[in-house]
Order: structure tokens, then sequence, then C-alpha cells
């Protein structure tokens, strides 16, 4: 502890990964209930299993998308699939990105 009682930073207990995600509506929730239901599983692991399934669905467009912000960046895919993963990618704000705006047709 530090002078002030505080936890020190290198005594903060290591951060949850898990996800939060903020309350359904209400028909959203019925529909998870029921369907949770008839799959005899718990809301959280039907909710789990759909995420997932939807992820997985839509993993050609991800990889897709993040082709696009490399070749605009001047940089491989797997450096910004990296970055993106180690939380080092950063945003290019407007004014910031001239020069490297995306052509189709190139090879990055």
């Amino acid at each position: 502890m530090n002078a002030v009682g505080l936890p020190r930073k290198d005594e903060m207990p290591r951060k949850d990964e898990r996800l939060a995600i903020p309350s359904l509506g209400e028909y959203d929730n019925d529909l998870l209930t029921v369907d949770a239901w008839i799959n005899n599983r718990s809301k959280v692991v039907q909710a789990q299993s759909l995420l997932c399934a939807k992820l997985q669905e839509r993993d050609k467009l991800i990889r897709e998308r993040v082709e696009y912000l490399a070749k605009k960046r001047g940089i491989t895919f797997d450096e910004m699939w990296a970055e993106i993963l180690n939380g080092t990618a950063q945003k290019i704000v407007p004014g910031e990105g001239e020069g490297l705006e995306y052509k189709p047709g190139d090879e990055g």
C-alpha cells in the first residue's frame, strides 16, 4: 500500500478478461431465454454460443476489413492484426492519413 492507503500499481488485481454485455431489450431477452431453454443451456452459455457463431460467420468480412486498414497504413495484414490484438493499433484521424488512401488494386 502507498501513503494514502491505496494499493500500489504493481499490487492491483489483474483485469478481468470477461466481457460485460449490457442488458438486452425485453424482446431479445425473451428470445434468448426461450432459445437457451430449447437447447438445454443456460442463457450465458447460449449467448456465448451465439456470439461465437456470429463471429465465425463474419470471419471473412473481418479479415477483409483488416486487410483494407493494413494497406491504408502501408503495413502487412499480419502486422495490422497483431497491432489490433496487442492494443497498439492507432486509428487514423482526419488529415493524418493524407497520402495513405487505399486505392483498389494496390498490392500493399
